[in-house]
């Protein structure tokens, strides 16, 4: 007698975290990989060039002449020095880009669907909240300064992708893609907090001309007005209203983001902020934030300074929150959300896997290090070892992260050859069509076409042994012998 038939186990049916992206959304998330992936390569050899700089005597006074002239109309408040122009001015246009981005995800990318949204934010949150509480208790005990708390909450996504590139990972893109999107939400919530708790006085009619600014930036975008000539000079007075307000000015660049249209309409092939997108992300990645590292970064380096790292409150939680509370408040949210969500990881996907790129979020350097200017404004000596212990955590992130992800990277090159394969060369990878009759159609099309070759090539064959054997002398089947 057949044992009766069990039911059907409820993990089967249970949502799938780190999955396949859609093909649309592997597109776009493959294209700002690759231009973040150069930005960051960029964004590294202008830490590396700041820290040369800084370190030989005689190129140190050079780098404090540069990064303290100032420049810009006093008039209107603007006469700044280049350091601040950097951090005002260039990040502006990398908020700008993570507006967009942002507005993208929460329209037509996983924030759109609550249920997929859940993991990057809660990760996301949790990945802010545990460093900030690892900072918090380290400088308690040691009595610090509070101030940095919100110094190493930020990850830097352009850092982590060129250490991707450098060490020649092959991450899966469902990973890339909860990077990238963590990465989002995280920008989301680090403009929050310093908007929130660093501002500390409000000019109230710059901010309200800020304001009537951006309406009329929402209005021409809403009339169909989107020539540059228009927008751009618009754009920069946002931002110096916004910046003589006493709010950070970077706040202009993402409010300006997120009111671009992110959903293509009839006749379009993409929308106005994926096209905006695509021409102002290489201007940020490399460009404006280089740039801002190479006059942020130039911290004076010694045997003393970086011991100091480990024996000051201060440093010592940013270095923790970093590498630590990063690691633990990514891996952990993750595993919350799978657990109150009865979500289960992807069968190509391990929790090792989680781990070893919450590791790598542990790098946070671009926005880590404005934070660090704007937590510790006036204090030119702390801020510069903050900045330090900024530059030691994601340091000691990177290498970290490079030892576990090195670990499981033949496993991921074969998911990624296995995610690249286009056996019937149709320009799309076959695992997006392998449930469609036409792709298994032209397949059988093309081993048609093979057997039809080999049997012509086994056919020729045959007939040139069979005349070698006819010919008096010829060479035989064995040795090349006389037949």
């Amino acid at each position: 007698m057949a044992a009766p038939r069990s039911p059907a186990p409820r993990q089967s049916s249970s949502r799938k975290l780190f999955g396949r992206l859609s093909l649309p959304e592997r597109t776009l998330v493959g294209d700002a990989l690759r231009t973040e992936t150069v930005g960051g390569v960029l964004l590294l050899l202008a830490a590396v060039a700041a820290l040369v700089w800084t370190n030989v005597p005689a190129l140190h006074g050079s780098y404090e002449s540069v990064s303290d002239f100032h420049f810009g109309p006093e008039a209107l408040g603007l006469h700044l020095s280049v350091a601040h122009w950097a951090a005002d001015g260039l990040l502006a246009v990398f908020f700008f880009v993570a507006g967009i981005e942002l507005k993208r995800e929460l329209v037509a990318g996983d924030l759109r669907d609550p249920r997929a949204a859940a993991l990057p934010v809660v990760a996301a949150l949790c990945g802010m909240a545990v460093p900030a509480l690892v900072y918090t208790l380290t400088n308690t005990a040691e009595a610090g300064s509070l101030a940095g708390w919100a110094v190493p909450t930020a990850t830097d996504i352009a850092f982590a992708l060129a250490v991707l590139a450098v060490i020649g990972t092959s991450l899966p893109s469902a990973l890339r893609a909860f990077l990238l999107t963590l990465a989002v939400v995280d920008d989301l919530f680090a403009i929050l907090i310093i908007a929130v708790f660093f501002t500390d006085t409000i000019h109230f009619a710059a901010l309200g001309g800020a304001a009537v600014g951006l309406g009329v930036f929402w209005l021409l975008l809403r009339r169909g007005v989107h020539g540059w000539y228009v927008h751009v000079p618009l754009g920069i007075v946002i931002w110096a209203l916004m910046y003589n307000s006493g709010v950070h000015a970077t706040i202009a660049g993402v409010a300006m983001g997120l009111m671009l249209r992110c959903t293509t309409r009839e006749g379009e092939r993409c929308s106005p902020g994926e096209r905006v997108e695509h021409l102002v992300r290489p201007l940020s990645a490399g460009l404006a934030v280089p740039l801002f590292a190479l006059f942020s970064a130039g911290v004076t380096v010694s045997g003393g300074a970086l011991g100091d790292i480990f024996t000051r409150p201060e440093t010592l939680g940013v270095v923790l929150g970093l590498v630590v509370g990063k690691t633990i408040g990514i891996f952990g949210g993750t595993w919350l959300t799978a657990r109150f969500t009865r979500a289960s990881l992807s069968d190509d996907l391990a929790w090792p896997d989680v781990f070893a790129v919450a590791s790598l979020a542990g790098i946070g350097f671009t926005v880590s290090l404005l934070i660090g200017e704007l937590a510790f404004e006036g204090d030119a000596v702390m801020t510069d070892e903050v900045k330090a212990a900024v530059l030691v955590g994601s340091l000691i992130a990177a290498g970290w992260s490079t030892v576990l992800l090195k670990i499981r990277n033949a496993r991921y090159r074969r998911l990624c050859e296995a995610e690249e394969r286009d056996d019937d060369e149709d320009g799309i990878p076959d695992v997006y069509e392998e449930d469609q009759p036409e792709y298994h159609l032209r397949m059988a099309a093309i081993h048609d076409r093979k057997a039809a070759e080999h049997r012509r090539i086994a056919a020729e064959m045959a007939a040139a042994r069979r005349a070698r054997a006819e010919v008096p002398g010829g060479a035989g089947e064995e040795g090349d012998r006389p037949a």
